[in-house]
């Protein structure tokens, strides 16, 4: 009959188990991470190429895009740390979405022209704005 292992050689196949698993879990998490990280930045460089197709830059100075020497409007250099877009408007995401596919609507008067800009490409527009700081 063969003596009885100790417990510590017992559990050691666990405690691998545990330790690879764990690694897993952290994999993972460090993957969904990078994946967010990717698509935020997909959206971003998106939304940095949109200003550029679109005449934003005849009026505005926007950093990072080539072409945007314009000083007929303000220049959106640091616009994510804004408070205000158009100086009335609470700069969040959601209204800057709005703002940027039908400013006319949202502050009449505006000098802003609607270039109608769709949602998805609003939505990268202002990931790549709010990305100025």
């Amino acid at each position: 009959m063969r003596a009885p292992r100790p417990a510590a050689v017992r559990l050691a196949p666990l405690a691998l188990v545990c330790a690879v698993a764990t690694a897993c879990d952290a994999d993972r998490t460090l993957v969904a991470g990078n994946v967010a990280q990717a698509r935020a930045a997909t959206s971003i460089e998106r939304g940095r190429l949109a200003i550029e197709r679109y005449p934003c830059g005849a009026c505005h100075v926007i950093p990072g895009v080539a072409a945007a020497a314009g000083r007929v409007g303000p220049s959106l250099d640091r616009f994510g740390r804004r408070s205000y877009i158009a100086g009335e408007i609470p700069n969040d995401t959601p209204a800057l979405e709005r703002w940027l596919q039908d400013p006319p609507a949202m502050v009449p008067g505006t000098t802003m022209p609607d270039m109608a800009v769709p949602a998805n490409v609003a939505a990268d527009m202002a990931a790549y704005l709010s990305s100025l700081r």
